[in-house]
């Protein structure tokens, strides 16, 4: 059997990154499986950017592996990347190429290279493609940036933050297309963002990490089920049946109680007790978020 042919297309292996004494990945292990989307996510410092510069070979990391395709990305980056459709935070590209010249550029680099499809897609986006990339919007360069990783056919898109400080309209163009892609072709994504409520829907297995260390490695649903917020309309101190879903934060005064916990559990005893009067809310994976890493994260790693 060929194990190369059966591995996921991207997986993390005890990864740590170290800028001299300083940790910005600690021993942090994911598995993407192919034809699905995994966000990772983490404020600001978390880890994020150093964890992708190391997917896709443009750090060696201090310990452990990042694989692409089975295969260790660090000694085979050209070969790898090859398969490998890249959004980075800040678009980049020479300035005075049009996106028209940029895809002329391009598609002498990728063998599977699609012009048709790049040149429906910018129209699709309303982006012109005889204009200087320096002279387009923040939003526009992001939707060349996504066309241009597109129009190779990767097997895996990488994309760090492709949202960031896009406006309404620039984020549901990236994020259709993204549905569009995963719809007709099965591409796989792993992508960073800010925009939770963004990836909410589209995601999934989702990644946290804090201070460099994953706390949540898991798929989003099975996320989603375990967090829940309770309320109980009474100024008492934490009821003992609270305890085993391990809150993450409990508050109460003289409206009550109310806790959000992280091992949720329907039938436990004093939920089934209608004299409790709980009440039990879903959290969306933005409040899953800040529950789990909302405080302030002083000496975070980059």
């Amino acid at each position: 059997m060929n194990l190369k042919a059966t591995a996921p297309p991207l997986v993390v292996d005890g990864l740590r990154v170290s800028y001299g004494r300083m940790t910005a990945v600690d021993r942090a292990s994911l598995s993407v499986d192919e034809g699905k989307v995994y966000a990772l996510l983490g404020r600001n410092g978390a880890g994020k950017t150093s964890l992708v510069r190391c997917l896709l070979g443009h750090r060696r990391a201090t310990a452990g592996r990042a694989m692409l395709f089975g295969e260790d990305v660090w000694r085979h980056r050209g070969r790898l990347l090859m398969r490998v459709g890249v959004v980075p935070e800040q678009p980049d590209a020479p300035p005075a190429m049009s996106g028209q010249r940029l895809g002329r550029f391009f598609s002498r680099l990728y063998p599977t290279w699609d012009s048709e499809a790049y040149r429906l897609r910018m129209k699709r986006f309303e982006v012109p493609t005889d204009v200087p990339f320096s002279r387009l919007s923040k939003g526009q360069q992001a939707q060349v940036a996504l066309g241009l990783a597109l129009a190779s056919r990767p097997d895996l898109l990488v994309l760090d933050d492709p949202t960031l400080g896009l406006d309404a309209v620039a984020r549901r163009t990236i994020y259709d297309e993204l549905i569009d892609e995963l719809a007709n072709r099965g591409t796989t994504v792993f992508l960073t963002s800010h925009d939770l409520n963004g990836i909410d829907g589209l995601a999934d297995r989702v990644g946290i990490l804090r201070r460099g260390r994953l706390l949540v490695e898991e798929p989003l649903e099975g996320l989603k089920r375990r967090f829940r917020r309770i309320r109980l309309p009474t100024a008492v101190d934490q009821p003992p049946w609270l305890r085993p879903m391990q809150p993450l934060a409990v508050s109460s005064g003289t409206w009550g109680v109310e806790a959000v916990v992280s091992a949720y559990d329907e039938t436990a005893a004093g939920l089934r007790d209608s004299s409790t009067d709980a009440t039990v809310e879903a959290l969306s994976l933005e409040e899953i978020f800040i529950a789990l890493v909302g405080e302030t994260e002083e000496g975070a790693s980059p």
